[in-house]
């Protein structure tokens, strides 16, 4: 179990290694990008952690009011994706007694209700997030039918983070969490292992947020592009050497609008998965 204050304060921490690595097509310490700045997301970051994990909200009250916060704060969508992936976390990190944070997860995600999805679907109008068009099956813009799992269910072959709720978060905990902790001991540090991370994701799984806007355009090319960042970081003798690399990369997806934001929002959500996991086994 982790208080609450804690919680905000690995969140906040989660938010920021984010923003430290250079992730080509998205914003960071290096680039700024779509029309929002590294200034707007710590400010999400900051406004959102309170709501997120206050534990009097239920699983859909964290989301919607972090959302509000953050609406409020900066007037865009920055975080909804780290929001909807978040707030699970937090709330199986909170009511842990021991048992391992997947498996708390899992408890937290087959307990979830009608009510939250109704909280999570006005999150995501109040948010607007790019390209969410309309549903034939609990279309976010009505009340909702189904409990939030199930309705993550009807959307996970269309958006990755639909996918983790319906998967138990099977990409971060199989896949990108493995990823960080093999590189995290090596001579890199958390951020360079962060960009690995979203490197990593993106040269694996076709990116939600791309694929909405562009259709598979893009995703070849994208998937290609990372991959041959992700063995040359590994292969550079320093990580301050693939800055050129990642310049040109940043500004080549930027100049088609290619902003992997799904990616980055996965990972976020490995980074605080990492801290979580770390904070519970100390």
């Amino acid at each position: 179990m982790i208080a609450p204050a804690t919680l905000e304060a690995l969140f906040r921490e989660a938010c920021e290694i984010e923003l430290q690595a250079f992730k080509p097509g998205n914003v960071s310490v290096y680039a700024d990008g779509h029309d929002m700045t590294v200034a707007d997301f710590r400010l999400s970051a900051e406004v959102s952690a309170g709501p997120l994990c206050n534990p009097a909200y239920s699983l859909g009250e964290k989301i919607y009011y972090a959302v509000k916060a953050t609406r409020e704060a900066v007037g865009c969508n920055t975080n909804l994706g780290i929001l909807l992936l978040c707030a699970p976390l937090v709330q199986a990190a909170a009511q842990s007694k021991g048992e391992p944070l997947r498996q708390a997860l899992g408890c937290v995600l087959s307990s979830t209700t009608i009510d939250d999805a109704d909280w999570v679907f006005k999150a995501i109008t109040l948010a607007a997030p790019g390209g969410l068009g309309n549903a034939s099956e609990q279309d976010v813009h009505q009340k909702a039918s189904a409990n939030l799992l199930e309705a993550m269910h009807l959307a996970a072959s269309r958006d990755r983070i639909a996918f983790q709720y319906s998967s138990n978060y099977q990409d971060i905990f199989d896949f990108s969490t493995r990823l960080y902790y093999n590189v995290i001991s090596g001579r890199i540090g958390r951020n360079w292992a962060a960009l690995l991370v979203y490197a990593g994701l993106l040269s694996r799984f076709p990116d939600s947020h791309i694929e909405r806007k562009y259709g598979d355009q893009y995703t070849g090319m994208v998937k290609a592009r990372m991959a041959e960042l992700g063995d040359a970081l590994l292969k550079a003798e320093s990580p301050e050497q693939m800055l050129p690399l990642l310049y040109q990369i940043d500004q080549e997806f930027k100049s088609k609008g290619i902003n992997p934001g799904t990616t980055a929002d996965l990972t976020v959500a490995t980074l605080f998965t990492v801290l979580l996991e770390d904070s519970l086994n100390a």
